[in-house]
């Protein structure tokens, strides 16, 4: 594909805004990795350029003077104590909806005893509020429960709420029906409490009402485990150690890690989330389980590819996302869940998902260093592209020989996001690419002028300043909102000094690049550019044109109305016409 290419006529030397493909990929201190200088052709290098066929972006993240030699992960061994509080308090709210469970009970003279299981008790113990309420109940199902509160409610007089109910499902480790209800304007879950048994000959287990204490052992975490017994207004931490845990800031299974993931291998994910989320260290066990062979298999085969999706969606919202994406990959578990098609071009070193953690990284540094201009589902896409930026290139070939992005397959295969989310993050690509090739024409001092821009289309004949505001302009048409986004996902790809090679990622420079293109389309007045109607319609430039029926040619005079539009934007519609038909008369004597 051919580069833009620009004449520095102070200079009289050319420059291309690319450099060359290993000046592409930030080197940054990454935890997964400790890079140091080799000399060339080291017997100890792990990696090795000639064994990859491959230049693409994959590549670009290694400097040729630069291998891995080691891979590891910094673990904290302790962590700072966490504030627990002693006893929970209830807000008015969770008053109202606990007296009202209490009266249920009461009037029905019930030997019941209701509690909140899980993060509501964590968060709450954490000082943090939070509506996701989940009643376990020890004597009856959910559903009975739920209807024995519209009993109630019509007892009293009172609107009877609907029961909602999630079936269970045990071939995706879904193994309880939940009913649900909605109190005080509040989505309440209620569920018996239950033990699990599993034979060896079958992963479903059988399922029989339990205890509160095996309820609590068959959890996923220990911090999760808790309960707060709302008959005895009581935190009961029947594992012993999930208050433990949670002051001292560790993720631990309450059984065994292996068989704990192996009976549920979702748990692998939600670990790692919460281990991220709260900045919490994970149990050394832990870590050995979820790298077994064996667990990475279950995840790849046990678990539908929705609630993968979903676990790895709430990463990418949370808080901590780098940490999450970060233990993913140090626990090489990226291939089981962004699982790849069997073929696809072109090819890929081994430990592909340190490159992708590392742009995964810079970006929610560069994020950070900008102020985060972007709203959650900008955020979130922007994140999306960044963690998947080395495969941008990479292709395979459906039944009917189309070739699709292996992006598009990861989107909508591995993790069943929605196909838009796809498609924005392709086209965060196609743009970010755009975006690499206009900076340099932003951003320089100097007389430079554009004299090639390969963008698979040609663009009307006009001064230098105009096809460069024709330019952007076409770019934010294509990406409307997400234009930020994909500028900034170009600062992963463009150089500080495109003179000169740098093997540093150098934030600051960086960020000023992206504000001083920021700064120029908006002086340009090129935000919400996409909102411009043209000032001719097709009908008009059919009547124009003397054209009984539509098609590319009216197609083509409509792209070509908005790049004069771009380039001229206070001219009014009579000029527009005017220059339509003198390009037309030009074209006609030309042809």
């Amino acid at each position: 594909m051919k580069l833009p290419i620009a004449l520095n006529r102070s200079a009289n030397r050319l420059f291309t805004s690319q450099a060359p493909p290993f000046f592409f990929r930030p080197l940054i201190s990454f935890p997964l990795l400790r890079i140091s200088p080799i000399r060339p052709n080291t017997a100890n290098s792990s990696l090795k350029f000639s064994s990859f066929k491959s230049t693409g972006p994959f590549l670009r993240f290694y400097n040729s003077t630069m291998a891995i030699t080691t891979a590891t992960t910094t673990t904290a061994s302790s962590h700072p104590p966490i504030q627990v509080r002693d006893h929970i308090e209830l807000t008015p709210k969770e008053k109202e909806i606990f007296y009202r469970l209490l009266q249920v009970i009461r009037h029905f003279d019930l030997e019941t005893e209701l509690r909140v299981a899980g993060g509501w008790v964590r968060d709450k113990l954490l000082g943090k509020d939070s509506d996701d309420i989940d009643i376990a109940i020890d004597t009856m199902s959910g559903r009975e429960f739920c209807e024995k509160i519209n009993e109630y409610l019509s007892y009293t007089g009172e609107e009877t709420p609907g029961i909602g109910l999630i079936q269970c499902n045990p071939d995706q480790s879904k193994h309880l029906e939940t009913a649900r209800m909605r109190l005080f304007d509040v989505w309440i879950d209620f569920v018996n409490l239950r033990s699990e048994d599993y034979s060896e000959s079958s992963r479903i287990p059988v399922m029989r009402f339990g205890t509160a204490k095996e309820d609590a052992y068959r959890r996923d975490l220990t911090i999760n485990s808790l309960f707060y017994n709302i008959n005895k207004d009581s935190v009961e931490d029947l594992t012993e150690r999930g208050i433990s845990d949670l002051k001292s800031g560790k993720i631990v299974t309450p059984l065994p890690p292996k068989q704990t993931f192996l009976d549920d291998p979702l748990r692998v994910l939600r670990a790692i989330r919460f281990g991220a989320r709260f900045g919490f260290a994970l149990d050394e066990e832990l870590r050995k389980a979820a790298s077994d062979e064996e667990v990475k298999a279950a995840i790849a085969n046990k678990i539908s590819r929705e609630r993968i999706g979903h676990e790895i969606d709430l990463m990418v919202s949370g808080n901590q996302p780098v940490k999450a994406m970060t233990y993913v990959s140090d626990l090489q578990l990226f291939g089981a869940v962004f699982s790849l098609p069997l073929e696809f071009e072109p090819e890929i070193p081994d430990r592909y998902d340190r490159v992708c953690v590392a742009d995964f990284d810079s970006a929610w540094r560069l994020l950070e260093a900008i102020g985060c201009p972007f709203s959650a589902d900008q955020q979130r896409l922007f994140l999306y592209a960044a963690l998947f930026l080395p495969f941008r290139e990479n292709v395979y070939k459906e039944k009917k020989a189309k070739k699709i992005p292996v992006v598009s397959y990861i989107i909508r295969n591995s993790l069943k996001l929605k196909a838009s989310d796809a498609e924005m993050v392709i086209s965060l690509h196609i743009a970010t690419k755009k975006f690499v090739s206009l900076i340099p024409f932003v951003v320089s001092k100097e007389d430079i002028q554009i004299l090639e821009v390969d963008w698979k289309r040609e663009i009307i004949d006009v001064p230098f300043a105009s096809k460069l505001r024709i330019l952007a302009g076409l770019l934010l048409r294509d990406i409307k909102d997400f234009w930020r986004a994909a500028l900034l996902l170009s600062m992963l790809l463009y150089p500080t000094d495109i003179y000169s090679a740098t093997s540093s990622f150098e934030f600051d420079k960086r960020r000023e690049v992206y504000n001083m293109v920021e700064e120029a389309i908006l002086g340009k007045g090129l935000d919400k550019v996409w909102e411009v109607k043209p000032l001719v319609d097709g009908k008009e430039i059919m009547s124009i044109l003397d054209l009984k029926t539509g098609g590319p040619l009216v197609r083509e005079w409509q792209q070509k109305l908005i790049e004069w539009q771009l380039a001229h934007p206070f001219e009014s519609k009579d000029k527009c016409i005017q220059w339509m038909n003198e390009a037309s008369s030009k074209r006609a004597r030309l042809e």
